[in-house]
């Protein structure tokens, strides 16, 4: 074959792939349905999904976190209904934040994650998913259908409560990360009111507080499962207006996404 002919195919198939790469980013999905929280709009009128979503930049909002997602080169979404196998085809990472118990979901009537959900997640997660159980204290989430789902990668939601804070004593939320921790450097984190966790295989803790587990990873198939008691990340704690300075959930936030996006590669 002609050098010349070849040089020029080389050339075009690098450019071509170098294009195909740079477009392609990871998709980090939020689910809005098993948390199904609205609130109107005072200046629409119109109800929106908030409480724990990408749009909502009120303190119990994900709006920051959305950013930082982002700012790693996500592309973020939010999914209004049960997770079908078309829904998680192209996802990277899917998040599940404090599951609606019925006072809180929209219309009194809570969407519990169910059995179909469950085993489109498993398969999902067995081919290479990146999924986040992120659950809250006792009577603020639902753990019996959450706790199914969990249990498929050894995890198991106690529904109590830990590191409750009186007043402004942000001392009792801390969270030591010590050095060597598979997803954080060292430092101190702020959770409070987190419900514990009990681990098996293939599950492991990666997180104490007041002596209990209350964050687990899990390696399962070519995927893995970050579980936490605690929605920890909204933007209330993350903003830097209202914690001490010696809290670092704005850079545990980030060294978090960065690691979920790199266990999606």
């Amino acid at each position: 074959m002609n050098s010349k002919i070849v040089k020029t195919f080389t050339l075009a198939t690098v450019l071509t792939f170098g294009f195909a790469n740079a477009q392609q980013k990871p998709k980090v999905v939020l689910d809005n349905f098993f948390n199904n929280e609205k609130k109107e709009n005072k200046e629409t009128k119109v109800l929106e999904p908030w409480h724990y979503t990408w749009n909502d930049t009120s303190n119990g909002g994900f709006s920051l976190l959305g950013e930082i997602f982002t700012k790693q080169g996500a592309e973020i979404s939010m999914l209004a209904t049960a997770p079908a196998k078309k829904d998680l085809k192209n996802a990277s990472v899917y998040i599940i934040v404090d599951a609606d118990i019925d006072k809180e979901a929209y219309g009194g009537k809570a969407n519990p994650i169910d059995a179909a959900s469950i085993k489109n997640l498993v398969e999902w997660v067995n081919k290479g998913g990146v999924l986040v159980l992120m659950s809250n204290d006792s009577g603020n989430s639902e753990f019996e259908h959450f706790n199914k789902l969990a249990a498929e990668f050894g995890i198991h939601f106690n529904g109590d409560s830990y590191n409750r804070v009186q007043k402004k004593e942000f001392d009792q939320g801390k969270v030591m990360v010590p050095a060597g921790n598979e997803v954080f450097s060292e430092q101190k984190l702020y959770m409070k009111e987190v419900s514990s966790i009990d681990v098996k295989n293939p599950a492991k803790a990666i997180l104490t507080a007041e002596g209990r587990n209350i964050g687990a990873i899990a390696k399962f198939g070519k995927g893995t499962v970050f579980a936490l008691g605690d929605p920890w990340c909204y933007n209330e704690y993350i903003d830097g207006k209202k914690l001490p300075a010696d809290f670092t959930n704005y850079q545990g936030t980030e060294e978090w996404v960065k690691w979920l996006l790199k266990q999606s590669k």
